[in-house]
C-alpha cells in the first residue's frame, strides 16, 4: 500500500501525520517542542515545493508513506485519484493507494504560524504558533492516522480518497 497525506502546504499536519504513522512520535504522550521540531519535513518545505511528493519511510507492514502539499487546488487530489485508478485498471497494477486529507486537523494557530514562518519568513513568530498548533491538534492527527489505516485495511477499493471532514 501507499499512503499519501496531503494538505495545503505539505509541511505541517502532513509531516506530523507521517511521523505518527511511522511511529516516530508516540501517540500516547503529548508533544514537546523538541518532538515537533525534530519531525522530518516539519516546517522545512517552501511554497515552491507544493505538488512534490516527499517520501517519509516505510511503516511496520512495509507500506510506503508520502506527503504532498496541494496548495488551494481542490481538484489536484481528485485528478491524482482518477489517474491512479486509470493506471490500476489499464496496467493491472496491484497497488492500493490512499490519499488522506490532513487539513481538517489544522488549528488556527498552525494556519497563522505557517503563514508567518513559510511565507513571511518570520520564524520567531511562526514557529511558536506552529508548535502550539501541533500540541493542540495531536489527538486529532493521531485519530486521523488510525482511521486512515483502518479505512485502508477495510476497503476493497484500489484507490481511496479520505476527506476527513469529521475532524473539522
Amino acid at each position: 500500500m501507499i499512503y499519501i497525506y496531503n494538505d495545503f502546504g505539505g509541511t505541517h499536519s502532513t509531516a506530523l501525520a507521517a511521523a505518527y504513522h511511522l511511529k516516530l512520535l508516540s501517540k500516547h504522550q503529548k508533544l514537546t517542542k523538541e518532538d515537533v521540531l525534530n519531525v522530518p519535513f516539519f516546517n522545512k518545505l517552501t511554497p515552491d515545493e507544493k505538488g512534490i511528493f516527499f517520501f517519509h519511510g516505510y511503516d511496520e507492514e512495509h507500506n510506503a508513506v508520502y506527503s504532498v502539499g496541494r496548495h488551494s487546488s481542490k481538484i489536484a487530489v481528485k485528478s491524482l485519484v482518477n489517474l491512479c485508478k486509470l493506471f490500476n485498471e489499464s496496467y493491472q497494477l496491484d497497488q492500493k493507494i490512499i490519499f488522506t486529507n490532513t487539513s481538517p486537523t489544522v488549528p488556527f494557530p498552525m494556519t497563522i504560524g505557517g503563514f508567518f514562518s513559510r511565507v513571511l519568513k518570520f520564524d520567531f513568530i511562526g514557529v511558536p504558533l506552529l508548535i502550539w498548533g501541533a500540541k493542540i491538534s495531536y489527538k486529532d492527527v493521531v485519530n486521523l492516522v488510525d482511521n486512515t489505516k483502518q479505512e485502508a485495511m477495510n476497503s476493497n477499493e484500489k484507490v481511496i480518497k479520505l476527506d476527513n471532514i469529521q475532524y473539522k
